[in-house]
């Protein structure tokens, strides 16, 4: 189930989840955008990096779209991506 973008203060969020039943995990799926990467080694670097917070079960990275999208188990902390991301020399402009 995709929960929708608007909320009723007007703020948005791309994120998707789904509701988890008893004995089920649940899943959520946020996309960011993602400025400064060209390469296979940027996208290998911010799949470990980002990977490797608490929480997150995969990261893709699409080059061609500036796009990273990080699977979890809860809704992620946008400051800590924002910060990693950063560290590794890109820059995350906002969720996408």
């Amino acid at each position: 189930m995709s929960s929708s973008c608007c909320s009723t203060d007007g703020s948005c969020s791309t994120a998707t989840t789904d509701r988890a039943t008893a004995g089920e995990s649940v899943t959520v799926t946020t996309t960011y955008a993602v400025s400064g990467m060209t390469c296979g080694h940027c996208k290998a670097t911010l799949t470990e990096v980002i990977g490797e917070l608490d929480g997150v079960s995969s990261v893709d990275v699409d080059l061609d779209t500036g796009r990273v999208t990080v699977i979890g188990t809860a809704e992620p902390d946008d400051t800590l991506i924002a910060e990693v991301v950063d560290d590794a020399g890109y820059e995350l402009t906002g969720r996408a």
